[in-house]
């Protein structure tokens, strides 16, 4: 008998609402949910796919160790005991810090990883630890902390009640947004211009949102910074600075405008092939529009300036007096109560970065971790505390960061390795063990990370459609054992004390807190209070509880629980974006930073950079609606069609290049080449080209059939790993100098 079931769609940020059939174990349809309050029954080909990657007859079931070369099936006892020997083993010859971990993508989209990934990582005591943010917004995290004080207090678009949006090396419609949970981003933009508003796009390529838009403009990729200080410098200039009332709330005004005074329309142009005029009156529409916002993301990010790049937008926020106000850029209020709801209001330690330094190339550590671009040189040079083993958790860096040649060769070159992932990927055939996670339709489902980045205050929660099978563990679970592994308990430590440690230490920390709702409560009262929920779900109905929508565990019998989300069906809304202006500040100032010291320092490689030369090709990267990096090209509806794994390029450079339409080329970087189909379209800038990301799928020893007759070519053997934004480590992924020739 057909039943239906609401769930959360975990494959991207747009968290949509989505509706589920099921005949017992078995999906037979996926459509968008009407009823759900965000997303409003919108649905994108990756929630289709839901069905199918559940059912994908590639996904691990079972634990698989490596023996010979060759993966065989094993007991979760015996793949325990083998990592707990090899690891202690490995801790005892040569220290913890031999031991790293990375964590992927998909694990922010996983409410039990995203739970207790940080209780392993503690417990490991290493401080080699990575993960794929640097290869995507760390640079936007470093500038929200050093401005507002803290990693995710991200000024977010309000979308729905701006009047001019300038969009900068971003495709929404693609990507369905990103740091900036927003679903059916398309429907949002033409609401907007159904309102009379104006949308402006910047990008090297004529996108589907720039197809949208009533104005596109080509930059020079990398050359964002420059474009976006020109702005600045016109604001200052033609005398169109309001900042208004929010002015008590800022340090350093003055230095900012001394600091733009060098990057004129005039002296820009050139760098990015840009139009002084069009520059000054895209300033002069941001500042007469009713209310403006402007969106860069991972164009701006992924590139040499990129944190530069992405503390402008919100100068630009604040200097046209859009900072924090409704149809400007503002800050949502999550119900699970993250740092910038916590504390004393106003008030907060802010930035803490560089407390330790990587061994090899002596980088500061960023949120408790090394740049991803690192990883590979810590693992193959030797010395003391080089990496001889390495935990990874749903991610696929082989594929997914810099130099992957050089990476895929140092992991082959591990002592051990253990993975915990549904695939037998291009980096999990290099582990020792790998350990299969559950089906996203066996798991609760509520978004942590996207709540915090969201158009609109809400909280969605959706449980498990199915059971996780019987002899599986959930990956929650499977966390705990690693934890008692590495902190020296044993391969078959006591799960339920380790996951009642896990909670008493968040209780604990919360009673402690003077402004907690809880403050002062017994923590066995606390506890007791949660039962009989465990794992990610106890942590979560905690969370919300003491939120600040939470009921406080009494305190306030018309709050926020769990159960209260449960009972909503689809969620409970909390409204719009509102002014949160001085209390989410967490700066030691209590103030917003405006010019803080990551971005002073960095300003002399900017002018540096002025002169530079700017002749030659330039790679960047591209999406597509039907993928997301690395980790779903294993789903037949999902790869289908016209290869989407090519080179554009623009008639004019082909023709310089002898290159023709649908023949191979051979592009070359400094760390290596590859060969690619050449697409030649009008659609991006002269001078520039352009390679998807997340491909290169014809690694030996993987076992993703789907992936491997769809391989296309790996984009990051191109990157190069000493190619980094200065003040955050984020990889360069966009402007790459190439060659390229016919094949």
């Amino acid at each position: 008998m057909a039943e239906q079931h609401r769930r959360i769609c975990p494959f991207c940020e747009a968290t949509c609402g989505l509706l589920l059939t099921c005949e017992g174990r078995t999906v037979t349809r996926v459509e968008g949910d009407k009823a759900d309050p965000f997303s409003k029954g919108f649905i994108c080909p990756k929630g289709a796919a839901l069905a199918d990657f559940d059912a994908d007859p590639d996904r691990i079931k079972t634990p698989l160790i490596r023996e010979d070369g060759e993966f065989r099936e094993a007991s979760w006892d015996e793949a325990f005991t083998y990592i707990d020997d090899q690891l202690a083993t490995i801790k005892e010859r040569h220290g913890r810090k031999a031991i790293a971990a990375y964590a992927g993508n998909p694990s922010i989209h996983n409410l039990s990883l995203v739970t207790y990934i940080p209780g392993l990582l503690k417990a490991l005591a290493s401080p080699n630890l990575f993960s794929a943010s640097s290869v995507d917004q760390v640079p936007k995290q470093l500038v929200a902390a050093a401005m507002f004080g803290t990693g995710l207090t991200v000024p977010i678009p309000d979308i729905d009640r701006t009047d001019y949006m300038l969009i900068i090396g971003a495709n929404p419609l693609v990507s369905n947004g990103s740091m900036m949970t927003a679903p059916d981003f398309g429907g949002r933009l033409k609401a907007l211009q159904a309102r009379g508003g104006r949308i402006v796009v910047i990008d090297p390529r004529f996108t589907q949102t720039a197809k949208l838009a009533d104005a596109h403009y080509t930059i020079r990729p990398g050359s964002d910074a420059y474009f976006m200080f020109a702005l600045v410098h016109t604001l200052y200039e033609e005398g169109l600075v309001k900042t208004g009332t929010l002015a008590e709330h800022c340090n350093g005004l003055d230095e900012l405008e001394e600091l733009a005074k060098d990057y004129s329309p005039e002296a820009v142009s050139e760098r990015c092939g840009f139009d002084a005029a069009v520059i000054r009156q895209i300033a002069r529409d941001i500042a007469a529009a009713p209310t403006a916002t402007v969106y860069g993301r991972i164009g701006t990010c992924t590139q040499r300036f990129g944190t530069l790049a992405s503390w402008l937008p919100d100068v630009i926020h604040i200097l046209t007096g859009n900072m924090d106000r409704e149809g400007g850029a503002m800050f949502t209020r999550p119900a699970h109560g993250p740092g910038n709801t916590k504390g004393e209001p106003g008030k907060g330690h802010g930035l803490r970065t560089g407390r330790r330094q990587s061994r090899v190339r002596g980088r500061d550590e960023l949120f408790g971790e090394y740049p991803v671009a690192c990883m590979a040189e810590e693992m193959d040079t030797p010395g003391e505390d080089q990496i001889r083993a390495l935990i990874t958790i749903a991610g696929n860096p082989v594929l997914s960061t810099p130099n992957s040649a050089r990476l895929d060769a140092a992991m082959a070159g591990l002592d051990f390795m253990v993975s915990l992932d549904v695939y037998l990927n291009e980096t999990t055939r290099h582990a020792h063990v790998i350990l299969p996670g559950v089906s996203p339709l066996e798991g609760s489902h509520y978004d942590l990370a996207f709540s915090q980045l969201a158009v609109h205050n809400y909280a969605r929660y959706t449980p498990a459609i199915f059971p996780v099978p019987e002899g599986q563990l959930d990956e929650w679970e499977i966390l705990l054992r690693l934890m008692g592994v590495v902190a020296g308990m044993g391969s078959n430590a006591d799960l339920k004390f380790l996951d009642t440690m896990v909670m008493t230490t968040l209780i604990q920390r919360e009673v402690a807190l003077p402004t907690s709702k809880i403050f002062g409560r017994g923590t066995d009262e606390i506890l007791e209070g949660l039962t009989p929920r465990v794992g990610p779900d106890r942590m979560l109905d905690f969370m919300l509880r003491t939120g600040p929508y939470g009921e406080g565990f009494g305190a306030d019998p018309d709050g926020v629980s769990l159960n209260k989300v449960i009972a909503s069906g689809t969620g409970i809304d909390f409204g719009p974006l509102q002014s949160r202006i001085p209390q989410i500040l967490r700066t030691p100032s209590g103030k917003i930073e405006v010019v803080p010291q990551c971005v002073a320092k960095d300003m002399a490689r900017l002018r540096a950079g002025l002169a530079e030369n700017k002749n030659g090709l330039l790679l960047i990267g591209r999406r597509h609606v039907r993928s997301n990096n690395s980790w779903l090209h294993n789903i037949p509806m999902l790869v289908k069609g016209k290869d989407r794994c090519t080179l554009t390029i623009h008639p004019d450079t082909a023709a310089a290049h002898g290159l023709i339409d649908g023949a191979p080329a051979k592009v070359r970087s400094r760390v290596g080449e590859v060969t690619v189909p050449v697409e030649v379209t009008d659609t991006i800038a002269p001078g520039v080209v352009s390679m998807p990301h997340g491909w290169g799928h014809d690694y030996s020893a993987s076992q993703m059939g789907v992936a491997e007759a769809h391989a296309g070519v790996n984009s990051n053997i191109l990157t190069d790993e000493l190619e980094l934004d200065e003040p955050s480590g984020n990889a360069v992924l966009c402007g790459i100098p190439v060659t390229i020739e016919s094949v």
